[in-house]
């Protein structure tokens, strides 16, 4: 990446930043401004409970009282003014209750500005003028007597005018000065209720705009390069993986975007190789395959056209045992059975050859075969053999499976023949076949009681010509444990020999319940071999 690219140092500096990091940072700095903006909001809001409790509970009160001490003093004034030009007693009530309001409104004014020196110098101004008109004038005018107008009143009407101008003035300097405060406080009050609601519409725009710049990193610095990183993965997994995976966001981020970018990588030379390796087994597999038809198509071919030649030789080789029989000299006799045998031989062979070839090529019609009517005709067939060995032969319930009968016979029919065959010498043979399911296959088992198979030849049994005893011990070609392989490997399933029995031997054996497509990988060495043995055989 250019420097262009890449943007100035800060910018290089953050893009070191994890997503972790970056949340911290994020939260830290949330919480540092509504930590300020809730203390301003406190501040504000104290501030304006304070004033508006000033206001409440001071200024207006003080000024209203200052009222009521106002009118207590007037009402003195118009009670002892009456009460010296008339010297009537009952001008003197007003007088007495002025001064009971007068103390109680004064004690009052001194509750409420006690915190207010300069207020306090107010009252004090009013409370002096008063007590001077009070000591001058209507206190000696209380205590003259009642009955008529009295001349004290007339004598000090001058002074007491004077005097009580002095009380008007300090009265109304002192309500001056209170409703001055009053109205001070009240802009106060207005001018921080203002900006309270400046404050808290301030504060309520930087959540505002801390909610957005919260939700536009989490979106640019999350969820973003996640949708990205999940639509690259989702490229990827629709096949293209040759597209990259482009690292986005927070370190931590791109650091997992290019983990993920690399097993991308590492994926597609997997894939590569595994595409290579399936294409050589796919060219493997077809030459297998030719190899394979071409080798059965030889093995038929060359065993039904040895067919015509060996039947040609077989008649006359008999033909000269009957006419030159004892005719000839003991070794011309013995050299014409030895031509006998070995065609009768080779007539057998050819035989078991073509049954072979014909497995999965001409017997392939699979349909619902019960194979307890199938053994039983193959023990039917062979029913000659196992009178004349005595053989016991008992069978489980079988089930029935979607199988070519043509094959089934002759699997069932190869391994009863082998177990009557390879008998104990002066003992019956007892054969018993089971069945059972086993997961989605069926297990089937045919246990003899006969010589049994050395477990170094359990594999050996199954590859055709293979054959363990002489033709004079036992006869036989070698193909019928081979021919059973191909049939159940056509069918789906295993055989094998199972080493652990020691009474005889026990064929085990699985086969598909349904139709299914099977490789046959048996097929390839066994027509080699039959190859081998026809290459052998003709000229």
């Amino acid at each position: 990446m250019s420097s262009a690219e890449q943007g100035p140092p800060r910018a290089r500096g953050l893009s070191t930043w994890t997503t972790r990091r970056w949340l911290r940072v994020g939260v830290a700095v949330s919480l540092v401004l509504l930590a300020v903006l809730g203390t301003t909001g406190a501040w504000v809001l104290g501030r304006t409970g304070s004033l508006s409790e000033d206001l409440a509970d001071v200024r207006s009160p003080a000024l209203t009282t200052a009222f009521r001490l106002e009118s207590a003093i007037l009402n003195q004034e118009t009670g002892i003014r009456g009460y010296g030009l008339t010297g009537t007693p009952e001008f003197l009530a007003p007088y007495r209750q002025g001064l009971v309001d007068q103390r109680r409104s004064g004690a009052e004014l001194t509750g409420l500005l006690h915190d207010d020196p300069a207020r306090l110098a107010d009252l004090k101004s009013v409370q002096g003028a008063l007590t001077r008109w009070q000591e001058r004038i209507a206190d000696p005018l209380a205590a003259a007597p009642a009955g008529s107008p009295l001349p004290l009143a007339a004598d000090r009407a001058a002074e007491g005018k004077a005097a009580f101008d002095k009380v008007r003035v300090a009265l109304r300097a002192q309500q001056d000065r209170l409703r001055a405060d009053r109205d001070l406080a009240r802009t106060d009050l207005m001018d921080t209720m203002s900006l309270r609601n400046w404050i808290f519409s301030a504060i309520a725009f930087l959540i505002l705009i801390l909610t957005v710049c919260v939700f536009e990193g989490l979106r640019r610095g999350i969820n973003r390069p996640l949708e990205r990183l999940g639509a690259d993965a989702r490229t990827i997994a629709g096949g293209d993986f040759e597209h990259p995976i482009t690292p986005t966001g927070p370190a931590d981020l791109r650091r997992l975007s290019g983990e993920i970018d690399f097993m991308r990588r590492r994926l597609v030379r997997e894939l590569a190789y595994t595409e290579e390796a399936r294409l050589r087994l796919d060219a493997q597999a077809a030459d297998l395959q030719r190899s394979n038809a071409e080798l059965e198509q030889f093995a038929y071919v060359a065993s039904h056209d040895l067919q015509e030649p060996l039947r040609k030789v077989s008649s006359f080789t008999q033909l000269l045992q009957r006419r030159y029989g004892g005719q000839l000299d003991d070794r011309a006799d013995q050299y014409i059975g030895f031509a006998v045998d070995g065609a009768n031989r080779m007539q057998i062979l050819i035989n078991d050859l073509l049954d072979f070839s014909r497995v999965g090529r001409l017997h392939n019609a699979h349909e619902e075969v019960e194979l307890d009517t199938v053994l039983e005709q193959v023990l039917a067939a062979l029913s000659v053999g196992i009178e004349e060995s005595g053989a016991k032969i008992t069978h489980d319930p079988l089930p029935a499976l979607a199988a070519d009968p043509t094959q089934m016979g002759m699997l069932w029919q190869n391994l009863v023949a082998n177990a009557v065959k390879f008998r104990r010498p002066g003992t019956a043979p007892e054969i018993h076949v089971t069945a059972a399911k086993d997961g989605e296959l069926w297990r089937f088992t045919v246990t003899d009681n006969g010589i049994g198979i050395d477990p170094q030849y359990a594999d050996k049994v199954f590859v055709i010509f293979q054959r363990l005893h002489t033709k004079d011990a036992y006869s036989g070609s070698g193909i019928g444990l081979a021919m059973c392989k191909k049939i159940v490997e056509f069918h789906g399933g295993t055989i094998r020999v199972d080493t652990t029995y020691t009474g005889g031997t026990r064929i085990d054996f699985t086969l598909a319940p349904r139709a299914t497509e099977n490789a046959d990988p048996s097929v390839l060495p066994q027509a080699t071999r039959a190859g081998e043995q026809l290459a052998e055989l003709t000229p």
